[in-house]
């Protein structure tokens, strides 16, 4: 399995580098804060979920990875549906910071697992 250093730091760039696109395009900076968080808890959760090992025999940790993945996922739907409800342009920019943090962060992830690199930078 290679590491998740890479990946995690893929993400954190796209984070940090829309902060002055943000800034720039005079999107609300409560939507990158909120989108930063969002993507933030939810890498946290996912790390500890990997500290687990779900397996042949311990199936109680398979379930409970397996819940847990997919509630990382509702519960950013849930926190975007709410702030639409209030303000749309505000999930909008959350929603889009979000994305494309996890998007770029699963694609560096699956571009190392298939292409069978450890993802350490040595």
């Amino acid at each position: 399995m290679p590491s998740q250093t890479l990946p995690l730091v893929a993400g954190a760039a796209v984070i940090a580098l829309a902060l002055p696109v943000f800034v720039a395009a005079g999107w609300p900076l409560a939507g990158w804060l909120i989108g930063g968080v969002l993507w933030a808890a939810s890498r946290l959760l996912a790390a500890l979920l990997t500290r687990l090992s779900p397996g042949a025999g311990n199936l109680a940790a398979g379930g409970v990875v397996g819940f847990g993945m997919s509630f990382r996922a509702l519960a950013v739907m849930v926190v975007v549906i709410v702030l639409a409800a209030t303000d749309a342009r505000l999930a909008l920019a959350a929603l889009l910071l979000y994305a494309l943090a996890y998007t770029l962060e699963l694609g560096v992830s699956l571009a190392l697992y298939f292409g069978g690199g450890t993802g350490d930078a040595r």
